[in-house]
């Protein structure tokens, strides 16, 4: 179920194994009407969902009807007195020489179904229909396994996306600070900003020597000692980026190089002129309100704000009024939670 295409080699061996010209596991996704279908062999129209006439526009889908765990022949499929289902066997599957059939539906607990076919000539016999019935129990586990294994997927993609929106990402090192594992998100914060990147050796390599320093004597510590305390580092004020890097307790013996650390990673990708024309966009304000609501919103008081945009705190003071009626916020932690929490934080 991990191989491309899925379930290929096993298709391929169960063709091999039991002479027969075509092997297909076919399977409906939980609610979903649609069937994907794999197949060892000649590609035709040799599943169940493609035996009942689709040619002539309708779907009677009697393949779903199929008992579970029970081997149905090409006859029990394609009724006999049923004239546009002889039609199509005629016109499809004569020609390539399907003169027997072996299909089981396999049901999992969650709610998909899935079909187990093997098409040819004789050999497709009751011997045949005796392996199906012997897999049945084993492509049930393995079907478990591939639910479990889609929905963890789903559920990874969107914490993945989540992360990409809010510019976020983990990293995971091994005691000489090489990159062990990381999100894909972090690469393109490599690319653009020069805070990080991946030095010789996967080692990841911050731009200032200090940091370096202080990251190099930080997981040096997490090596020697799982419960030392976690560390918070600003890498860039402008754009913002931050890491907070914390020992990692549960570390595998069997690898060569464990991680010892991770390192989660929160970086701005706008820079500070850049969202103070989105605060002007989004709250109506002012450029030169726009400056200094985001300054506050960086952490500096009102008197830190005013010394670093040049203003008089009286004119940072009365910027402020209009930047809380604009804002809606009661207050400077309000105006805070306010512009960092909008959906400044997903542009």
């Amino acid at each position: 179920m991990f191989e491309q295409p899925l379930w290929h080699g096993f298709l391929e061996k169960l063709r091999a194994r039991t002479g027969a010209a075509y092997a297909g596991l076919a399977f409906r996704p939980i609610d979903e009407e649609r069937i994907v279908e794999l197949h060892a062999g000649p590609a035709g129209p040799l599943h169940p969902d493609r035996l009942f006439n689709e040619k002539q526009g309708r779907d009677p889908l009697p393949y779903r009807r199929m008992r579970e765990a029970r081997v149905y022949t090409l006859d029990e499929l394609i009724e006999p007195k049923d004239a546009a289902l002889q039609s199509y066997r005629r016109e499809w599957l004569d020609p390539l020489r399907i003169t027997a059939f072996r299909s089981v539906r396999v049901a999992e607990a969650s709610g998909m179904d899935a079909w187990l076919s093997c098409a040819g000539g004789r050999e497709v016999g009751p011997a045949v229909g005796a392996l199906l019935t012997a897999l049945v129990p084993h492509l049930r586990i393995a079907l478990r396994s591939f639910v479990a294994f889609e929905r963890e997927k789903f559920r990874s993609s969107v914490t993945s996306e989540a992360f990409g929106r809010l510019n976020s990402g983990w990293l995971t090192l091994d005691a000489r600070c090489r990159i062990v594992d990381m999100t894909a998100h972090l690469e393109p914060l490599f690319q653009r900003s020069s805070v990080l990147r991946r030095g010789r050796y996967d080692r990841l390599m911050p731009s200032s020597p200090a940091v370096d320093r202080e990251l190099t004597a930080l997981v040096k510590r997490f090596a020697e000692d799982a419960e030392a305390r976690p560390k918070a580092i600003n890498l860039s004020r402008d754009p913002m980026i931050d890491m907070l890097v914390r020992p990692i307790q549960d570390r595998s013996p069997s690898v060569q190089s464990p991680p010892v650390a991770i390192a989660y990673i929160s970086g701005d990708r706008w820079s500070q002129a850049d969202r103070c024309g989105q605060l002007v966009d989004l709250f109506g304000l002012l450029p030169s309100e726009a400056r200094l609501a985001w300054a506050i919103a960086q952490g500096m008081s009102i008197g830190e704000a005013a010394d670093d945009l040049g203003l008089t705190v009286e004119t940072a003071r009365n910027y402020s009024k209009k930047i809380y009626a604009k804002t809606g916020a009661r207050g400077q932690a309000e105006l805070v939670r306010n512009i960092l929490t909008s959906v400044l934080a997903l542009a």
